[in-house]
């Protein structure tokens, strides 16, 4: 399995904006990707490609994610996902 963490870089936390981009990128892998709270149990994780699933981990500016895939191809997709994840998608707001 691969793992990769996250820190939440949007200073309203993972809400719609960066949520939809992380689905859009997610989906356009082949295989499953979770994502979940660190420190909560991995079986728990959301299903990356699903932006109400993202938004309802309520992860926070700050806030560590963890991601997890087990596929070929899994490595490069989840450090595509980290660099979304600690986008400040608020900065473009401003």
């Amino acid at each position: 399995m691969t793992q990769r963490t996250a820190v939440i870089g949007s200073r309203s936390g993972l809400h719609a904006r960066p949520a939809s981009a992380v689905a859009a990128l997610a989906a356009n892998h082949p295989f499953d990707i979770a994502i979940s709270l660190e420190g909560t149990d991995e079986n728990d994780g959301a299903d990356a490609t699903s932006v109400l699933h993202l938004m309802s981990l309520g992860a926070q500016h700050g806030d560590r994610v963890v991601l997890h895939a087990e596929h070929v191809g899994a490595e490069e997709a989840l450090d595509a996902l980290v660099r979304e994840l600690e986008k400040d998608h608020d900065a473009a707001q401003n």
